[in-house]
């Protein structure tokens, strides 16, 4: 997850980024504007919708990450009875990158929304102000988003050693008990059932 995240969180801050030149590229699009600022304004559109829903995608990668490494690190630590602590650590972790990952969500959201207020397209008056306004909340929000990756980054480097330290107590416990470590040499941060159920029969 920490190689898998920062690609994908680029790519989609590229994507951003992307959206936000075509919008700068756009001509006047308030004063009789040609058809051919009107297809820029649309290509606008498409990149921005587009750039959105990646952000939501990695935001929601991220809290799914943390949703399922959290259980994991709780079934585990509960079937070997092993000290609460690296539990307590991983919670701390998910619940200090969850208002991130919403911060994040929800910023591109506005940005949308007010960038829909700004299309002349709608007919609506003061568009034109409103495009003012879309402006610098998208600059800001490159940079809003990208803080939020940053941070959910690191805390999810730490919450890897947090995983990494329960597999070690794991390991040595099913070392003196004589049991079979192969089954751990693949845990990772899926923290899927059949891993619980496994660390369940080994714990018997």
């Amino acid at each position: 997850m920490t190689r898998i995240f920062p690609s994908l969180a680029s790519l989609s801050l590229m994507l951003y980024a992307l959206a936000l030149g075509l919008g700068l590229s756009i001509g006047d699009l308030y004063d009789h504007p040609t058809q051919a600022v009107v297809d820029q304004k649309g290509t606008h559109l498409l990149a921005g919708v587009a750039a959105a829903l990646a952000v939501v995608f990695v935001e929601s990668i991220v809290v799914t990450y943390f949703v399922g490494t959290s259980r994991w690190c709780k079934e585990v630590t509960e079937t070997y009875q092993l000290d609460p602590s690296d539990l307590i650590a991983s919670t701390r972790l998910k619940r200090r990158t969850f208002p991130l990952a919403v911060i994040g969500m929800l910023s591109v959201v506005a940005i949308g929304a007010l960038g829909a207020a700004s299309d002349p397209g709608t007919g609506r008056e003061n568009t034109a102000m409103m495009a003012q306004v879309h402006l610098p909340a998208a600059l800001a929000g490159i940079c809003l988003v990208g803080w939020t990756y940053y941070r959910s980054w690191l805390n999810i480097a730490e919450n890897q050693s947090v995983i990494a330290r329960i597999v070690a107590q794991v390991r040595a416990i099913r070392i003196a008990k004589g049991l079979d470590v192969e089954p751990l040499a693949g845990t990772d941060a899926s923290a899927d059932d059949d891993s619980a159920a496994e660390a369940h029969a080994a714990a018997k």
